[in-house]
């Protein structure tokens, strides 16, 4: 029993580097054997600086630019396309007495707004969270590599969750400033009934009762529920990937047509999907309820909440999560298929690392 868990720990993704080397190194020297034509896999490095085979080479300014259009397509179109569920679950977080479950949630809804209240609050959806992704993936790139070149090539081998996790902490940081207006129009037009339909009429209403903070009083509660999520996001995803390749699917990435390789990025989404929505949702709570309130605090509005209020709505963000997190991984690759990006395989131990570890002669 204690044999398992301890091989558990091991394996475990978000472990520390020394703790990982033996269960990496072993599982490397298996995949760096020579390929079909003898020729052993090159390395994560010389992959994407094959640049003959892509429209672009890896890290240009071309690149960054067209992962960041891949990031307004995935966000801002996912997002959009599950407005009338979000719109449910905020208002099961705002007013639980009155909709107290997805289906009574819907079934209220369609009797007060009719189908087309489902769609309230599409537009400041599609422009916020298409900014949103515009940063978010585009400055998850730089940052990467930026971050990497910082490390080593070995360092960044060994500490790789790490990188994924100070990246994408880094980029949500910024995209979260570019979707709190449309975040907080998006709330008010939501969950406050008779304020506004549209987002032409909630704006200039927000800004003549409070400002520009009517704005922007929500970006730091933003930033707790969406930089935990995204560093979530984008490690688990990462490692998942990594765990798919290696143990899951039976050929190696190299061998997997284009299609194959976009199951396996849909599956490892719909994964990393569940884990974000658990972990962001108490903040999530608390921004619905402080952007529809004129006045409140963060830790006001987490106080009253209490911990069972946090987690009202809980189960449709799951649903809703899960799923966009799959769709957005699986439409930003395939935005990198079609532009025929440089997309390097899941990365494998340097020479350097495995001659040091007395992995290799």
């Amino acid at each position: 029993m204690f044999s398992s868990v301890a091989h558990l720990a091991r394996a475990n993704p978000f472990n520390t580097p020394h703790l990982q080397l033996v269960h990496d190194g072993l599982g490397d020297l298996r995949s760096s054997s020579p390929g079909p034509t003898g020729q052993p896999r090159r390395p994560r490095n010389l992959a994407a600086a094959a640049v003959e085979e892509y429209s672009c080479e890896f890290g240009s300014a071309k690149y960054y630019a067209l992962c960041g259009f891949g990031g307004v397509l995935s966000c801002g179109l996912t997002h959009t396309a599950v407005v009338p569920l979000d719109l449910v679950k905020c208002r099961m977080q705002v007013d639980p007495q009155k909709y107290k479950g997805i289906f009574n949630g819907f079934s209220v809804t369609l009797k007060e707004d009719g189908v087309r209240g489902l769609a309230k609050g599409w537009a400041p959806t599609f422009l916020g969270y298409s900014m949103q992704g515009l940063c978010k993936f585009g400055f998850y790139e730089v940052f990467k590599v930026l971050y990497s070149n910082m490390l080593g090539e070995e360092n960044t081998y060994l500490w790789r969750t790490s990188l994924y996790l100070a990246a994408s902490a880094s980029a949500e940081f910024f995209a979260d400033i570019a979707l709190a207006p449309m975040e907080a129009a998006k709330v008010r037009i939501q969950t406050q009934p008779g304020y506004a339909n549209t987002l032409r009429d909630a704006a200039p209403k927000m800004y003549k009762e409070e400002g520009l903070k009517a704005f922007y009083k929500g970006v730091a509660p933003l930033w707790m529920r969406q930089i935990p999520y995204t560093m979530m996001k984008f490690a688990c995803f990462e490692r998942t990937v990594e765990a798919l390749y290696k143990f899951v699917v039976p050929k190696p990435r190299s061998e997997c047509s284009k299609p194959e390789q976009l199951v396996v990025t849909f599956v490892a989404g719909y994964i990393a999907g569940v884990f974000c929505a658990i972990v962001s949702h108490p903040a999530d709570s608390v921004v619905s309820v402080l952007n529809k309130e004129k006045g409140s605090g963060a830790s006001l509005v987490l106080k009253r909440l209490g911990f069972k209020g946090v987690w009202k709505g809980l189960f449709a963000r799951i649903i809703m999560i899960g799923t966009l997190t799959a769709l957005q991984w699986f439409i930003y690759d395939s935005v990198k298929v079609y532009f025929r990006l440089p997309r390097p395989p899941p990365p494998e131990m340097p020479e350097s690392l495995k001659k040091k570890l007395g992995l290799t002669q």
